[in-house]
Order: structure tokens, then C-alpha cells, then sequence
């Protein structure tokens, strides 16, 4: 009997496992919510309104813009979308914002070459009050945005128990898998139960989800921005292990093109999620983003640090007195990511160091190239001393790569 049940709870652990292959490296997008929050006022606001105009208009610019091109492919629909329930218990869109319905929209994305990501809630209602996914709707609503062809789901946790919870998200992760169709799986569930063991199993959650809100909503501010690093920062020992291919932490969307971020904290904010192996989802207007802050989120080189195919989480190495900071990221072919950031808010600040200071081999010669200007440094070792020049809630940001073992070039001068 035994026996039995332990086979039986295996049988089930494996049915409940995210088996869909996605999200290798963190995903790219674009999602409405911290832009657009729940503006359903489409008299007073027809053009920031969430609306199937609104997502129309953005799908348009992430294909002509080059945003596409560059990996950001998600078009990312958040809460406010529903417009209830019809009689047979189906999720319907709003038919006055979103009048050709939510398969449409899927059809219009695919045919640019983008995916279409959608929003549920695992509670009574979502977050903003429209009716959600309740455990005895889960395979429905499943069901249904299989047959939308939507490509990720986000599913929220408002107006939910902690047990509701437990069972849900699992329970959608099979319901997905058993659609048939791949579909991403984004989840909110950590952030509801504090973002930390035991209340958070990290080990079930790597099965479960795709990728998880840790911790809480970032809002259109720097403090926001330093608040989730810290709560990151805090628990790197905890979050960087469970990070990787197919299952990532996510602190949340990028302001970059908002109100609320200077230009350094902008290239700030881009460059420490890029070394926390972070979803990169812009949330802002891509019809009237600047090019200061384009060349900020289309940075080639940021995306390929991000994309890298290891996915390993950086974390944060050293703290000084100074307030600077250096965080450091193991990438593909032995080369690694350096931010150097600064708290400061006094005046640019003259950072003096050494690779070894940060634990590079003595063995190998280096080159450096800085990601935001693209100056490279040639012939680094790891006892160079440099100075990096750093503006106050700015960084620096280095890729590094080995160039030459120096002991073997040291016998091979010797022969």
C-alpha cells in the first residue's frame, strides 16, 4: 500500500511539472501594466485606454521599430481586459474596448512575428476587480486561451488564499500542458506569500512557472527601482541559485521611457536587471519614447548579456564604504558582466580597482568593452589597477572576455 501511494504522488508530481520547453532566456517584451494601469476610459482617453487599438498600436511599433528584431517579442495584455463571463462560464473580452475579441489581437501579433501574453487571476476576482480564475475555472480558461493561440498568461493571485494558491498555480501548469499548446506561464504566487521559504518552495516553483513576481510592483521611481534591488541584494543567496533556463526571479517590469527615472537611473535600471538574468518587459509608451532612452533598451550588447544561454543570475559582490557597489555576472565562453553603481547623489564619483579584487584569474589577459559607450580596454590582467568614473544612481557597465592564457604564452615563449 505504500508502495502504491508513493507511485501515485510521483505519477502526480509529474503530471504537475512545467513541461512546455520555453523561455530558455529570460523573456522580452512589452507589458501595458505600469504604463497604462487599468484606463478603461476610452471616451475621455481613446488612445491610452486598454483597448485593442492600444495593443494594435504597440504591436505596430515593436515590428517597425526594431524592438522585434532585438528579442522583444511579447506583447503582454495585463488586468482590465475581461468583460465577464457568458452563459456557458467562458471568459470574454470587453466588446466595447475589445471588439474582434482576443484571438483576433493573437492573429494580429503572429502575423508581425510577435506573441500575444494575456492576464488571469487565480482568486474570485482579479486585482481590479473583473472575475477571475477560480480553481473549478482553470481548466476552461486553459482551454480557452489555447483556442485564442495566446503565447503566455500571466496569472495574478489577488483575492486568493494561500491554499488556493498551492493547488492553483500547479493545477494551471498542467491544465496549460494539457492545451497542447506552448504556452509560457508567468506567476505571481511567491510575491503573495511573502517571496522567501518556507512559505516559498523555489524547488516546486522551478516545476511550476516559467518565471515569478518575487516581491512587490514596481511603480514610476527610482526609490521603487532601489527598493526591489535591495529586497534582491538581500536574498541573492536564496533567489540566484533557483534562476535559471525555462524558470527565472523577476523583479519586475522596466520604467525606462516613463516619468519617473533620470537618464543614469534609466541605464541603471537596464543594466542591474540585465545582471540579475531578469525578463526585460518594457512597460512604457512606444509610440513616444525618446531615442536617448531607445538606444538605452535597444543596447545590442545589454540584450546578448541578458540573453546569455547559460542563464545564470548575477549577484552583488562587493558594497564599499563609498557607496558603490559591484555586481558581477558568469556568462557563455568565460566571459562575465561588471556593473559598477553608484548610490551616490553628490557628483560623479572616481572608483579605483583591480580585477582581482573581484576574484579574475591571475592566468589570463582580458578585454574590456564598455557596454554604454562601446570604448574597449585592451590587455587587462587581474592586478591592473583602473579607474572607472561613475555619476551619482548611475553605473558602469563591462563585458569581459579572456584574449590569452598568459602561463601558456609564457611556455610557449620559453620553447
Amino acid at each position: 500500500m505504500l508502495l502504491r501511494t508513493v507511485l501515485l504522488l510521483t505519477l502526480m508530481a509529474q503530471v504537475l511539472m512545467l513541461e512546455n520547453g520555453l523561455l530558455r532566456t529570460p523573456p522580452m517584451g512589452w507589458l501595458a501594466w505600469e504604463r497604462f494601469r487599468c484606463n478603461i476610459d476610452c471616451d475621455e482617453d481613446p488612445n491610452n485606454c486598454i483597448s485593442e487599438k492600444l495593443f494594435m498600436e504597440m504591436a505596430d511599433r515593436l515590428a517597425q521599430d526594431g524592438w522585434r528584431d532585438l528579442g522583444y517579442v511579447y506583447l503582454n495584455i495585463d488586468d482590465c481586459w475581461i468583460g465577464g463571463r457568458d452563459v456557458q462560464g467562458f471568459l470574454v473580452p470587453d466588446s466595447k474596448r475589445f471588439p474582434h475579441g482576443i484571438d483576433f489581437l493573437a492573429d494580429y501579433a503572429h502575423s508581425l512575428g510577435l506573441k500575444l501574453g494575456i492576464y488571469a487571476d487565480i482568486g474570485n476576482l482579479t486585482c481590479m476587480g473583473y472575475p477571475g480564475t477560480t480553481l473549478d475555472k482553470i481548466e476552461q480558461d486553459a482551454q480557452t486561451f489555447a483556442d485564442w493561440e495566446v503565447d503566455m498568461l500571466k496569472l495574478d493571485g489577488c483575492f486568493s488564499t494561500s491554499q488556493e494558491r498551492a493547488e492553483g498555480y500547479p493545477k494551471m501548469a498542467a491544465a496549460l500542458n494539457a492545451t497542447g499548446r506552448p504556452i509560457a506561464f508567468s506567476c505571481s504566487w511567491p510575491a503573495y506569500e511573502g517571496g522567501l521559504p518556507p512559505r516559498v518552495d523555489y524547488e516546486l516553483l522551478t516545476n511550476t512557472c516559467n518565471f515569478w513576481r518575487n516581491y512587490d510592483d514596481i511603480q514610476d521611481s527610482w526609490k521603487s527601482v532601489l527598493s526591489i534591488l535591495d529586497w534582491f541584494v538581500s536574498h541573492q543567496n536564496i533567489l540566484q541559485p533557483v534562476a535559471g533556463p525555462g524558470h527565472w526571479n523577476d523583479p519586475d517590469m522596466l520604467l525606462i521611457g516613463n516619468f519617473g527615472l533620470s537618464f543614469e537611473q534609466a541605464q541603471a535600471q537596464m543594466a542591474l536587471w540585465t545582471i540579475l538574468a531578469a525578463p526585460l518587459f518594457m512597460s512604457n509608451d512606444l509610440r513616444t519614447i525618446s531615442p536617448q532612452n531607445m538606444d538605452i533598451l535597444q543596447n545590442p550588447l545589454m540584450i546578448k548579456i541578458n540573453q546569455d544561454p547559460l542563464g545564470i543570475q548575477g549577484r552583488r559582490i562587493v558594497k564599499e564604504k563609498s557607496d558603490i557597489e559591484v555586481y558581477k555576472r558568469p556568462l557563455s565562453r568565460q566571459a562575465t558582466a561588471l556593473v559598477f553603481f553608484s548610490r551616490r547623489t553628490d557628483m560623479p564619483y572616481h572608483y579605483h580597482s583591480s580585477l582581482s579584487r573581484f576574484n579574475y584569474s591571475g592566468s589570463r589577459l582580458y578585454e574590456v568593452q564598455n557596454v554604454f559607450t562601446g570604448e574597449t580596454i585592451s590587455g587587462l590582467q587581474n592586478n591592473t589597477n583602473f579607474t572607472v568614473i561613475i555619476n551619482p544612481s548611475g553605473v558602469v557597465m563591462w563585458y569581459l572576455y579572456p584574449t590569452k592564457n598568459l602561463e601558456i604564452s609564457k611556455l610557449m615563449s620559453q620553447e
